[in-house]
Order: structure tokens, then sequence, then C-alpha cells
């Protein structure tokens, strides 16, 4: 799999994202469903604790990738919902890091919303990885 940037301006490279990515040569698409601070039984936990669920959400991301043979560096589309966009933003650079570490700025649009399918959820990320 080859990916390019596309950029036809650059602050978002700094914010962590890539404005576009055009990937060719992927034998393998994986959409990911939305992923929330939810245990493997199906109880949602760490409630009004952003920092808490948003990590928790990047380890269920990650599971689904792993479960599929993939890495966050596979990611190539994150978005995320949530019910607070200003605290979400003081979280942030937990979720930036997760991806620097891996080496990707995936396309991501944040979208701030009344409430998620789970009572108590601050933060839902989905996701569209290729290999």
């Amino acid at each position: 799999m080859e990916r390019t940037a596309v950029n036809p301006v650059t602050w978002s490279v700094e914010m962590g994202f890539n404005q576009g990515e055009l990937v060719s040569g992927h034998t393998r698409t994986l959409y990911i469903s939305g992923q929330t601070a939810m245990s493997a039984e199906g109880r949602p936990l760490h409630e009004g604790d952003m920092a808490a669920q948003l990590a928790l959400s990047i380890d269920n991301l990650e599971a689904v990738l792993g479960e599929a043979g993939m890495s966050l560096a596979n990611l190539v589309r994150l978005g995320v919902y949530t019910t607070d966009v200003d605290l979400l933003f003081r979280h942030y650079g937990g979720l930036a890091a997760r991806l620097g570490a891996a080496r990707v700025a995936p396309t991501t649009t944040m979208l701030g919303v009344t409430r998620l399918a789970v009572p108590g959820q601050l933060v839902e990320l989905e996701g569209t990885a290729v290999a």
C-alpha cells in the first residue's frame, strides 16, 4: 500500500492530520464502527472522565484493527464525535500522541453532538483503515 498526503495548506499537519490521503495499491479496506469507552462485556466505563474514555476508545479502535491484522498505522480516516468539544480538546493530546507514535496522520473530522448512543459516553471514534 502506498499513501500520499494531500495538503494544499499545511496548518492541519501541525495539528496531526492531513487534508487528504491518496491510497493506492491496497488490497483490504476496514470500515470501523464507532468505538467508545465500553468494556469487553458491553458495559460503559469511566462516566464523566473524558481522558479515560478517550484512552479506552482508542484501545477499542486498536482492538478492531488488530483483529483484522492491522494497526493505527493503517488508519486513513478518523471520525471523532464528542458531546463536549472544548473538554475533548483539553485531552486531545492523548489521541495525537497515539497517532504520532504510529507515524500516522489520518484525515480527521471532529463533530460536537448532543449525545452519543450510549448515555454517559463523551467521545466516540470511527475510522477507515487500508492495508
